[in-house]
């Protein structure tokens, strides 16, 4: 048998050797591969993952970017313009991905400190507003007031019926400003600017109808069972409300349709009910009319209009201070019906009518014998709705009506539960055959209509003055019972 050299055996070992640790290291290099190959793998996929992140923070980024643009351009002028006109929509997020969360919040709170910063400078800039027309109100309502006394003792002093009449249409275009000033100036908080005494509640709507174009439309119904009187601190303000209520009917009905007035009195006040037959209100607009009468205290100019639509805001305010009501609704007629209702405690009162007569130009109440007085004449052709009945008066409510004939005298004040409070009550104290014949040719007398009562009474105030005038220097002066209401 051949032997192997020894050399030989040393190389086939070291062969081998070579080639398991070569297998060794292939094995190796095998996992190493593998291993940088699923590192790679997930290395794509992190990357992959930040990528997408990448591209939602981006998109977020530009939504974000949008909404806050949308802010600036579409949510903010509308806020704006809501705050003046609430019927305007503010709109919401254009994103609906941002609802509830730390944007939609942050964005709302923009909205709300925005809001109230431009709610409180528009409060101070109406309030600077209003107390600088409340001045300048003030000063041309006395101008204005100079001026109509001026032009009524002007009337008297100018026998001419031409000047007269000129000087008529001068006092009434000054009235017209008048109540606008003093419309504008109650809006403002200024004070109406008259103190009158204790005035019979239907020469006072007389009164206010005087104040008007197309007063002759206006047809007053008394329905008054007492000589009801307004205090002498609510005279004016009523009588602005009447006016302004009166002004609203005559607007918005036809210059021939009428525009009824009736005076109810209850238990507890009185009324003074306006109807017209005119084109009437939406309920939005009744809506809006009884916010403004309300009073509201946070009522702006800017909210009257341009120009400025003060009536019914001043009415609301006056209303707010003197205490009593005012309701409008649809009229049964068509149109609109206006309440004023003035409670009889504190602002009511009855007052003698011996001592201070009621004025020839204001209705007389329908009482049982007595007729209606109009205080103004209807168009030709046009009738004024059946006035609705009054209601009966308690017995221990009514003052005893004088008789012809018959003195009276004061008697304490007597008030009873539920009845309008009295100045003054009146009690027989003798009568007499004289008396008994004065109240015979009292009777037998025909009555006298209205206009032939007013022109019997300024011939007497004419022959008067002129008396005067020839036996002294000084013009003769009008009666100040005269003066306008």
């Amino acid at each position: 048998m051949t032997s192997i050299p020894e050399a030989l055996l040393w190389c086939l070992s070291a062969g081998t050797a070579a080639a398991v640790v070569l297998a060794a290291l292939s094995i190796r290099a095998r996992g190493q591969r593998a291993g940088l190959r699923s590192r790679l793998s997930a290395a794509e996929e992190q990357n992959s993952a930040t990528l997408h992140s990448n591209t939602e923070l981006t998109a977020r980024l530009r939504a974000t970017e949008a909404e806050i643009r949308h802010l600036a351009e579409t949510r903010l002028p509308d806020l704006t313009l809501a705050l003046a006109h609430p019927h305007v929509p503010v709109p919401g997020l254009m994103d609906a991905r941002f609802a509830g969360t730390d944007a939609d919040r942050a964005l709302s709170a923009v909205l709300e400190q925005v809001s109230d910063a431009i709610t409180k400078e528009r409060a101070r800039v109406d309030a600077a507003a209003q107390s600088t027309l409340r001045g300048a109100t003030t000063t041309i309502q006395a101008l204005l007031y100079q001026l109509q006394t001026a032009l009524q003792e002007m009337q008297h002093r100018y026998d001419d019926p031409s000047v007269a009449q000129d000087l008529l249409n001068a006092d009434f275009l000054n009235e017209q400003a008048l109540r606008r000033v003093q419309a504008t100036g109650v809006v403002c908080g200024a004070w109406p600017g008259l103190t009158r005494e204790d005035s019979y509640l239907a020469e006072l709507v007389v009164g206010a109808t005087s104040r008007l174009r197309g007063y002759d439309r206006v047809q007053v119904s008394n329905q008054l069972r007492d000589p009801v009187a307004v205090v002498a601190r609510a005279v004016e303000p009523v009588a602005i409300v009447v006016t302004e209520l009166l002004a609203n009917a005559l607007h918005h009905s036809h210059r021939e349709l009428p525009v009824t007035i009736t005076l109810q009195q209850g238990n507890r006040g009185a009324s003074v009910i306006v109807d017209d037959y005119g084109v009437g209100m939406h309920d939005d607009e009744i809506k809006a009319a009884m916010e403004l009468l309300a009073g509201d205290d946070d009522l702006l100019l800017t909210q009257l209009g341009d120009p400025p639509r003060s009536g019914f805001a001043a009415a609301g305010q006056l209303v707010r201070q003197y205490g009593f009501g005012v309701h409008v609704e649809p009229s049964p007629y068509g149109g609109v019906r206006a309440v004023v209702y003035i409670p009889g405690d504190p602002l009511l009162t009855v007052l003698d009518e011996s001592t201070q007569p009621m004025s020839v130009m204001a209705p007389l109440p329908h009482r049982s014998g007595v007729p209606d007085r109009s205080a103004s004449v209807l168009p030709t052709g046009t009738a004024a709705p059946a006035a609705a009945p009054a209601a009966a008066a308690p017995a221990a409510s009514a003052a005893p009506a004088p008789q012809p004939g018959e003195r009276f005298e004061a008697a304490p004040p007597v008030q009873q539960e539920g009845e309008l409070p009295r100045r003054r009550r009146r009690r027989p104290v003798s009568e007499s055959p004289a008396g008994e014949e004065s109240a015979e040719r009292t009777a037998s007398l025909p009555l006298r209509s209205p206009e032939e009562t007013g022109s019997r009474w300024a011939a007497l105030q004419r022959g008067t003055e002129s008396g005067r005038a020839a036996v002294q220097s000084d013009p003769p002066r009008s009666p100040e019972g005269n003066a306008k209401s």
